[in-house]
């Protein structure tokens, strides 16, 4: 569901959530065994519970089965919608991870070093641990040490791989790309220490910004992360009019099925906000209208269904703007072979 960070808006959350519920209990109900729907509710309302409205983000979503009962806030808009399926609808979180731009910015210079997490143009959350690390160990303004040029390098150059070595250390949770803030000179600098130079972007924000508000630093890293993401998005685009021209490309769903299951696909490409309620009968796909989306044995999105796969095999998810696939009705796959 859609959830709102700031009040008035954010003290309708709970009572959205309420409305959810009572959906879930009506479909449950219709689909399964009181007691198994009993059990569910159970657990759902337990985990409702632990839930703090102020501290909601832009959507929250909910996971519970018999042996799972988890929460997730995420700086997206979503779909509002309850779904009930022998698996997890993880298609946002996906999206979260691939259709957005989210990113770490790290505002770097010799003395100070800063690091936000964004999405798009809107900030996430400026890290308070380890962050900031200030370079106390290793910076020096002692006029005789200065003199000696490469001790200097030498130090700043340790002060970064510190730097590098707890920003990864949060990557590891969280394994988004790294635009950098800073100097062009800390920039280089700043390259030749990285472990993990793959996840760094190709370009910087050029100026020294430490001092700066997390969201006017943000404001401009967004202006070239999105060029960025628009060339990435350019390149795929025309990947997918190769694998056409090559005929390594699929348009039917019950095709890109079997092909998922054998692991040829490479990538899946779907038109954002684009859902598909379906049947499953012999392993052939059939779709529904909408309005059999939350009649009994129906899969509510058959296209999760097929990217959480698709992914499982080691294939990945392009989500291009409504209407770029219009001739394929909104969902293809390029295969690997």
């Amino acid at each position: 569901m859609n959830s709102h960070r700031t009040n008035p808006d954010a003290l309708k959350d709970a009572i959205t959530l309420k409305n959810h519920i009572k959906e879930v209990e009506t479909r449950l109900l219709a689909d399964t065994t009181k007691r198994n729907a009993t059990g569910l509710l159970e657990k759902l309302n337990a985990l409702v519970e632990q839930i703090d409205h102020s501290h909601n983000l832009d959507s929250l979503l909910l996971f519970v089965n018999d042996d799972v009962a988890e929460y997730t806030r995420l700086p997206i808009k979503v779909t509002d919608r309850v779904v009930i399926d022998d698996s997890f609808a993880t298609r946002d979180l996906v999206r979260a991870m691939h259709a957005e731009a989210h990113y770490y910015v790290l505002v770097l210079s010799q003395e100070n070093s800063r690091l936000i997490e964004a999405l798009n143009d809107k900030v996430v959350q400026e890290f308070k641990a380890p962050f900031p690390m200030e370079n106390k160990q290793f910076f020096t303004r002692n006029k005789a040490e200065s003199a000696v040029a490469s001790r200097e390098s030498s130090l700043i150059a340790e002060y970064f791989n510190q730097v590098d070595k707890a920003v990864n250390t949060i990557r590891k949770e969280n394994p988004l790309p790294v635009l950098i803030c800073s100097l062009e000179e800390n920039y280089a600098e700043y390259l030749k220490i990285a472990d993990e130079k793959h996840s760094i972007l190709n370009t910087y924000l050029n100026k020294n910004r430490i001092s700066e508000k997390d969201h006017a630093i943000v404001t401009e890293a967004w202006k070239l992360v999105k060029s960025h993401n628009s060339e990435l998005n350019s390149n795929r685009k025309t990947e997918l009019l190769k694998a056409v021209s090559d005929n390594k490309f699929l348009s039917d769903t019950n095709e890109i099925w079997k092909a998922i299951k054998d692991g040829k696909i490479q990538t899946l490409f779907i038109e954002q906000g684009l859902f598909q309620p379906a049947i499953m009968d012999d392993d052939e796909i059939s779709y529904v209208t909408e309005d059999h989306r939350t009649d009994k044995n129906v899969i509510d999105d058959i296209f999760d269904e097929m990217i959480e796969l698709n992914m499982n095999f080691g294939g990945d998810v392009v989500f291009l703007p409504k209407g770029e696939l219009s001739k394929f009705n909104g969902f293809g796959a390029i295969t690997r072979y």
